[in-house]
């Protein structure tokens, strides 16, 4: 039996012994007068009056029809529930047959937390991130406002703080010119929380797993702050541990560019490496990650970056917004040798891989639709496990959207392809946030461990760097 067949049953059983109680408490039977010494063995016989039999006779036939109804009640919901309307559903704990309607229960309960939403990019790149001239509660020019937030069932996202990349020429083999990468970063932050706060009644500022669960307690959007790309921390640990303070909680160790750190993909096949994927300067990178708590994203990241910080990472790591290579092949994707190393088992670590909506990460021209986006869902479970994957959609940060999910509203359409296709309830709560949530109280428990066994702060600098002095000891 499967496990959504236990659950319909145990409700089954639930909404049984309720409508039993409802049943025997409405025949107010009258408590019989206590015994003693006077009362009468036999009570002398009294004539009945007419119009007490009649009473006695019609309560008798009522009772026997509310017996009789009862029991086909019970029937039906023990072996025909699937006849009930979906109107009544919920009375006999089971979902809609009805795919979005189940989908939509669902998500009321368990609603969406999308791992990489683009909106403060859009804010720049429209409105030069002046709020006075843009209104998140009427329709807004994109996929994501206020009232499309709640249709689509959302109970969370990151706020990406991107930047792009700066020019190779700009910049400098070693990544050693200010290409004001850290200013525009900031200013993203700023637009981002400005933005949380002048909604705040449908927002609320997100700084770990217990802030989201409280966010959704107040039936608001828990809103959480993402740094895609290592080229936005201008070669600096200091950068990170500022960025950690100002509520930023993943950082992205690469965009399409390689950096100090790491090694992208790119976005053809064939970028040349310069790494081999993590430099040391990285590794450290990461420690700091882990003692501070921020998540390691690998997005974007080359195949041997992934590999390596997986390997390397004493925190749970995720994917904020990546598809499956094997169901359709660009280095953005997440290649099967890559998800073996995801999981709970030996020389495997914890991770959620978040997927990407940006059609030409799904299918070929013209051929990325639910199904599609649902193709890579199911792959990526069926190679990780089901509590491996999430929603990561980059709306606002894609020119194009699958058919069937436009936009932020949407979400619910992917829920039902799922739902069609056999997930049980408890795994579409997992996709829809639980499954990063338990990566997030992952990192947090760790970061927590290695505060208390005395962790420094990582003290390294960039060794590219002629601008500072070494510490040589005592």
């Amino acid at each position: 039996m499967s496990s959504q067949e236990d659950e319909d049953r145990v409700a089954r059983q639930q909404a049984i012994l309720g409508l039993g109680k409802s049943y025997l408490s409405t025949q107010n039977l009258p408590d019989a007068a206590t015994p003693n010494e006077t009362t009468t063995l036999l009570p002398p016989a009294e004539a009945p009056e007419e119009e007490e039999i009649h009473y006695t006779r019609t309560r008798g036939i009522v009772w026997s029809v509310l017996t009789a109804l009862f029991a086909v009640s019970v029937v039906i919901l023990v072996w025909f529930p699937q006849i009930v309307p979906d109107a009544l559903a919920p009375l006999v704990g089971r979902l809609p047959k009805d795919p979005l309607k189940a989908a939509v229960q669902i998500l009321d309960r368990a609603p969406v937390i999308d791992g990489h939403i683009d909106l403060p990019i859009l804010l720049r790149s429209r409105f030069a991130n002046n709020l006075t001239v843009v209104d998140l509660r009427g329709p807004v020019i994109g996929h994501v406002d206020i009232p499309r937030l709640k249709q689509g069932k959302v109970g969370g996202f990151f706020w990406s703080v991107y930047v792009g990349c700066a020019k190779p020429e700009e910049e400098g083999p070693d990544f050693l010119t200010s290409t004001w990468r850290v200013r525009d970063t900031l200013e993203q932050i700023d637009v981002a929380k400005l933005a949380i706060e002048q909604y705040s009644d449908a927002f609320q500022l997100a700084l770990g797993s217990q802030d989201i669960r409280d966010s959704l307690a107040n039936r608001k959007i828990a809103s959480l702050l993402g740094v895609e790309g290592g080229h936005q921390l201008g070669n600096s640990l200091a950068t990170l541990r500022q960025y950690y303070e100002l509520g930023v909680r993943y950082v992205t160790l690469t965009h399409t560019c390689h950096n100090a750190f790491a090694d992208s993909c790119g976005m053809a096949p064939g970028f040349p490496p310069l790494h081999n994927g993590l430099s040391s300067f990285g590794l450290r990178l990461i420690d700091e990650m882990n003692r501070l708590g921020v998540l390691v994203d690998l997005s974007h990241t080359s195949d041997e970056t992934a590999k390596q910080a997986l390997q390397h990472s004493k925190a749970p790591v995720i994917w904020s917004h990546s598809s499956a290579r094997a169901v359709h092949s660009v280095p953005r994707n997440v290649p099967d040798d890559v998800l073996a190393l995801v999981g709970n088992g030996r020389h495997q670590t914890d991770a959620v891989i978040m997927i990407n909506f940006a059609p030409q990460f799904v299918a070929d021209d013209g051929k990325a639709d639910i199904a599609a986006v649902a193709d890579h869902v199911e792959h990526i479970a069926r190679k990780t496990g089901k509590k491996h994957v999430g929603i990561g959609s980059d709306y606002d940060g894609i020119d194009s959207t699958p058919q069937g999910l436009e936009d932020v509203s949407k979400y619910p359409n992917l829920f039902a392809e799922l739902y069609k296709r056999g997930w049980t309830q408890h795994e579409l709560a997992g996709l829809a946030g639980a499954n990063l949530l338990r990566i997030l109280e992952g990192a947090e428990q760790t970061s927590r461990q290695l505060k208390a066994a005395g962790t420094p702060p990582a003290f390294d600098i960039y060794d590219k760097r002629t601008d500072m002095g070494r510490w040589l000891g005592a």
